[in-house]
């Protein structure tokens, strides 16, 4: 190889690497507020249970057209994502007894 080669791909390397640590920056995770994100989860399965209820008072009267199989696919979705966030819970709960517990 040329001294002109060598030259040329050392310069290849370096843009390589500035390039990287430029994308390192910008990949970084944007700042989120946990108790924001576990305050929405928990009201979007509030509106869950709320609409699938809604749903399941409006047929029983007789005010809606929708079927008996939508009406229970809604409440199995809000029973689902009952259970989803109550297990969350308990993997919370489990996560702040065990960092109580750690020695200082």
């Amino acid at each position: 190889m040329s001294n002109m080669d060598i030259n040329q791909v050392l310069a290849q390397m370096r843009i390589m690497g500035d390039q990287a640590r430029s994308t390192a920056i910008r990949t970084e995770a944007p700042a989120t507020d946990f108790s924001a994100l576990l305050r929405d989860s928990i009201d979007k399965v509030n509106d869950t249970q709320q609409q699938a209820n809604k749903l399941a008072e409006a047929f029983e009267t007789g005010q809606t057209d929708a079927s008996l199989a939508e009406v229970m696919i809604s409440l199995q979705k809000a029973s689902v994502s009952f259970q989803a966030m109550v297990q969350v819970r308990n993997k919370l709960v489990e996560a702040y007894k065990d960092v109580m517990n750690m020695p200082i």
